[in-house]
């Protein structure tokens, strides 16, 4: 199950999670634009239309998604995009993007998107953090409810993935 906390300054959403996979399959999971199409919307309220990811350090990734339901949308959005550019690749312990988003209350303010992948007994320990939130409330309240179910369908891609 993950866990998420918020740093003390609201400046931060943490989430953590075990995944029973080795990091090496987390981190393509995170990197490979067909796998993140697969797993990252497809049963939430927001379903995944576009993912393009170039896995380099300073290349761009993309993502574009909709709503499902009709019920739900974060600052009056419902037709989700969000871009940045990849700003640490360290495979397959570290990879960090900048996020802009067209949700956001200033869609020009620049956030980070950093996940850690640490090896474990059991699989992979998996922690993201998204920051430069602060001056985001209703982002940040919904991030807080998001990265959650982010990253359990991450673990139940990855899980049952083949390599």
């Amino acid at each position: 199950m993950a866990t998420t906390t918020m740093n003390a300054g609201l400046d931060a959403i943490v989430g953590e999670i075990e995944i029973a996979a080795p990091p090496q399959r987390v981190f393509q999971a995170l990197i490979e634009s067909e796998q993140l199409l697969r797993w990252w919307g497809g049963e939430g309220e927001c379903k995944a239309k576009l993912w393009q990811v170039e896995p380099r350090l300073g290349g761009r990734w993309r993502f574009e998604g909709a709503e499902k339901t009709g019920k739900f949308n974060i600052n009056g959005i419902s037709e989700f995009h969000a871009d940045g550019e990849i700003v640490e690749f360290d495979p397959p312990r570290r990879l960090a993007y900048t996020w802009l988003a067209n949700w956001h209350d200033d869609r020009s303010r620049v956030t980070l998107v950093r996940w850690e992948l640490a090896p474990t007994e059991n699989g992979t320990r998996v922690k993201v953090t998204h920051s430069g939130l602060a001056e985001e409330p209703l982002a940040r309240q919904n991030y807080g409810g998001g990265w959650p179910g982010v990253l359990a369908l991450l673990k139940k891609h990855c899980e049952r993935h083949e390599s």
